[in-house]
């Protein structure tokens, strides 16, 4: 036994032609990412700590679908969540429609410590981030101009009568290749890039999850995804912990991350067995994909779409920064 630390920044419609200015800036923020997270499993912090540590970073990274780099509502809004649990005791916290915030992971972190609730949302949540003093800006620190690009295109497609199968990543739209696009992607119009989370093992067998994300670009006002809900995108308990990320509705109706942890607890399945199953059986294909870890520091990232932004690390040395499959995969 020893720990282990795995992070996603998302999955979904990830070209292998992705750009450099695109690729590396990412692949950046999850080399950078893991380092903070591994340093402090090596210092002998709680996984719960490792794992809003290394959300708040990513939060923090525009590059990514949560904090700075949310996407925008149909009204041209952000609506942030996030989600947070101990795997030992099975409290959580989440978070739902927050639009000044910085860092949502951490007032779910403040809503699992310090109320009798698990879940508080929008001006409830927001009114209890400031009552307890974390930091929040003007809205409009979150809306760029990339998101709202995005949040065009999105609408443009929506215009046409086009299905929107909105996930975590699908790749963005060159004016010239909007068409071509909008048919790869099942004409989402959709430019989002990635829900972030994290999952930790310490060496004694304690893990914690923690996800955050800014959900689905030209989502209705009010929505809420998967990654606030316990069970669906984020769940930990004593055999594992475990953070999706695609399309919040398909991870719903498929209870993923809990699902995972029941095909261990009593059908006896290894972790990677169990993420497996869960990815390419129980959500459709190129709908989803998560990090987990189990308590023996086991760690697992599969995704069933054409890719994901990951890490991971294990005390015995293994290392992984990846975005599209392995040929092990």
């Amino acid at each position: 036994m020893g720990w282990a630390i795995a992070l996603h920044g998302g999955a979904g419609d990830i070209p292998r032609s992705l750009s450099p200015d695109r690729r590396l800036p990412r692949e950046a923020a999850l080399r950078h990412c893991l380092q903070l997270g591994v340093s402090a499993l090596q210092s002998h912090a709680h996984p719960l700590d490792v794992v809003e540590l290394v959300v708040r970073e990513l939060e923090n990274h525009p590059q990514f679908n949560a904090g700075k780099g949310s996407v925008l509502t149909t009204d041209g809004t952000v609506e942030m969540e996030a989600c947070i649990m101990d795997g030992k005791t099975m409290r959580c916290g989440a978070v739902s429609g927050l639009t000044t915030v910085v860092n949502a992971v951490s007032v779910a972190r403040l809503v699992m410590d310090k109320t009798p609730h698990i879940y508080l949302g929008f001006q409830g949540a927001e009114a209890f981030a400031r009552e307890h003093g974390l930091e929040t800006v003007d809205p409009s620190h979150f809306i760029t101009p990339e998101n709202i690009e995005r949040l065009k295109q999105a609408k443009e497609a929506n215009r046409v009568q086009v299905i929107a199968q909105q996930i975590d990543y699908t790749q963005p739209i060159k004016q010239d290749e909007k068409s071509e696009v909008l048919a790869a992607t099942g004409g989402s119009g959709d430019s989002q890039i990635g829900t972030v989370g994290c999952v930790a093992v310490d060496r004694d067998g304690n893990l914690a999850t923690a996800t955050s994300t800014g959900g689905l670009v030209n989502k209705m006002v009010g929505r809420i995804g998967d990654t606030p809900v316990i069970g669906a995108g984020t769940y930990a308990n004593s055999y594992c912990a475990v953070s999706a990320t695609g399309r919040g509705e398909a991870v719903i109706r498929a209870t993923v991350a809990r699902d995972v942890a029941a095909l261990m607890e009593y059908k006896g399945l290894s972790l990677q067995e169990a993420a497996a199953y869960v990815v390419g059986e129980r959500v459709p294909q190129g709908t989803a994909g998560l990090v987990a870890v189990s308590a023996s520091g086991e760690v697992t990232m599969p995704f069933n779409t054409t890719g994901m932004f990951r890490a991971c690390a294990t005390e015995d040395g293994y290392t992984e920064i990846g975005i599209w499959p392995t040929e092990q995969e």
